[in-house]
């Protein structure tokens, strides 16, 4: 499932036109980009748990040349599934 295909979802599940169901999971989705942004956990009950990784940097080594590189310090963002989430593809 993408965004659209969300969106379109909720709005024939809530009875809400495309623009109000485009507006509410954009909101919702900013709300956990600008969360986690700040260094924030972000929890969704029954879910699941995201949460930014801080990886420093390295060298590392150019595999088609194997001319050695910087590679930058980075920040990614880290998915666990929930208890509930788990159990409900497992049954």
């Amino acid at each position: 499932m993408n965004k659209s295909e969300l969106i379109r979802s909720l709005a024939v599940e809530k009875d809400l036109n495309i623009d109000e169901a485009t507006d509410i999971v954009t909101i919702f989705f900013d709300s956990m980009k600008d969360a986690l942004k700040k260094g924030e956990r972000v929890e969704i009950r029954g879910f699941g748990s995201f949460k930014i990784k801080e990886y420093k940097g390295y060298q590392g080594r150019n595999p088609k040349t194997g001319e050695i590189v910087d590679v930058d310090a980075k920040r990614l963002p880290f998915f666990r599934a929930g208890k509930e989430l788990k159990d409900f593809l497992n049954s």
